[in-house]
């Protein structure tokens, strides 16, 4: 009988901002993640869209080892080759001419909301300050962020909401032109949202959404934090519609686990954005960028988006099959390439510990979903693993459903 581990004592020293599940785990290594007695958990969710190339990738922690042993840490007031390297790579793979290095997400977010902002200002327009974001969306945890997502749930507690963000309804083109006035700086959203749902944008409509920025002025800021850089099978998930974006934020895969992100812009939209005007303490530093560079020089190679594309055709193609097989317990497939959201009529958090029994690990989502965000190196015998062992969580979380429930006061 295989052993079981142990669950990790929680500190009292933690600040509880986390509902964590009851795992720790020592090792990683490709798809694959190990506790301490040695357990294999199969990594449908790979820190949330984080290591996809996978734990361990021997190119990433060849670049953090070299790197470690030579610089960490000079400051933006010099130049630092790296980080020149890496804007070049990301600038000549997107629509980009500019990027700022940041450590998250979220801060990339921040500078694209201040880069839209300071364009206006620049051009002798400081009244258009405000950002109309979408319901359902995830721009991260930082005032800012939370405010442009509009989700009232991660505003709760933290003072009233901050004027120059406007919340429309997802997918309702007709509301959002209603919504975009004088006063409009940028218009921003996830081409495939993570966090709400995996809900993806119609490419008809990102186009028409570009349009409509050309049109008024609006600049346009995609957060691909999530569905960028080969998530969705193309490197950014705005090249399927052919609508590029004036900002975009990225981060997660940038660095395959090392904290590390970046905002892209074009020229244009970036003319506000002067000496003094942003910075960083941290951002870009060099051991960031001996890892990003390393990361980006395999997320941009045509063989693995197409392996991407391939995995997540199976992938798609046997989840519908559970749907069908299991119609009381898996209601929707949505989302793009590996970014596959599977919306539930059983809890999520329930069929996510089904899941767990099964060693597998998937992320939760909005809308009651579960989403399965595994490394991009995924093998196709993986992912039947994958499926085998969602199969089985299907199994039981469809017995709880229909096993009879306690009475009160039997």
């Amino acid at each position: 009988m295989a052993e079981t581990s142990a669950p990790p004592v929680p500190s009292d020293h933690i600040m509880g901002v986390y509902a964590r599940a009851p795992l720790a785990f020592e090792r990683g290594e490709g798809s694959y993640l190990y506790t301490e007695q040695g357990e294999a958990y199969l990594d449908c969710m790979a820190g949330i869209a984080v290591t996809a190339l996978g734990h361990s990738h021997p190119k990433l922690v060849a670049a953090v080892k070299e790197q470690a042993e030579k610089l960490w840490h000079t400051s933006n007031i010099f130049r630092i080759p790296n980080q020149e390297k890496l804007a070049g790579m990301l600038t000549a793979h997107s629509f980009a001419d500019v990027c700022f290095m940041t450590n998250s997400g979220t801060e990339a977010i921040e500078c694209a909301i201040k880069t839209a902002r300071k364009y206006h200002w620049a051009k002798g327009q400081p009244e258009r300050i405000d950002i109309i974001g979408f319901d359902g969306s995830f721009h991260g945890r930082t005032l800012a962020a939370v405010n442009a997502s509009g989700n009232a749930s991660y505003l709760e507690g933290f003072g009233p909401p901050m004027p120059g963000f406007v919340t429309a309804p997802f997918g309702d083109l007709d509301a959002l032109k209603a919504l975009v006035g004088p006063t409009t700086a940028a218009i921003i959203l996830e081409p495939v949202q993570g966090e709400g749902g995996a809900r993806s944008w119609p490419d008809a409509d990102l186009r028409a959404i570009r349009q409509l920025c050309d049109e008024t002025g609006t600049l346009l800021i995609y957060d691909e934090i999530q569905c960028g850089l080969g998530r969705t099978g193309r490197l950014y998930a705005y090249e399927w519609a052919d609508a590029p974006p004036d900002i975009m934020a990225i981060a997660k895969a940038l660095g395959g686990g090392f904290p590390v992100g970046a905002c892209l812009a074009t020229a244009e939209a970036a003319r506000g954005m002067t000496p003094g005007s942003h910075g960083s303490t941290y951002g870009g530093n060099p051991l960031a960028m001996a890892v990003a560079v390393a990361s980006v020089e395999e997320l941009v190679k045509p063989e693995l988006m197409a392996h991407v594309r391939e995995v997540a055709g199976y992938l798609n193609q046997q989840i519908a099959g559970l749907k069908d097989r299991y119609p009381d317990v898996v209601l929707d497939i949505r989302g793009k390439g590996l970014l596959i959201g599977v919306k539930l009529a059983t809890p999520n958090r329930e069929f996510m510990q089904h899941a767990r029994d099964q060693h597998l690990l998937l992320a939760g989502g909005g809308d009651n979903c579960v989403r399965l965000l595994p490394p991009l190196t995924l093998s196709l015998e993986e992912a039947r693993e994958a499926i085998e062992k969602m199969e089985r969580a299907c199994q039981a979380a469809q017995a709880e459903a229909k096993a009879p429930k306690d009475t009160v006061g039997a």
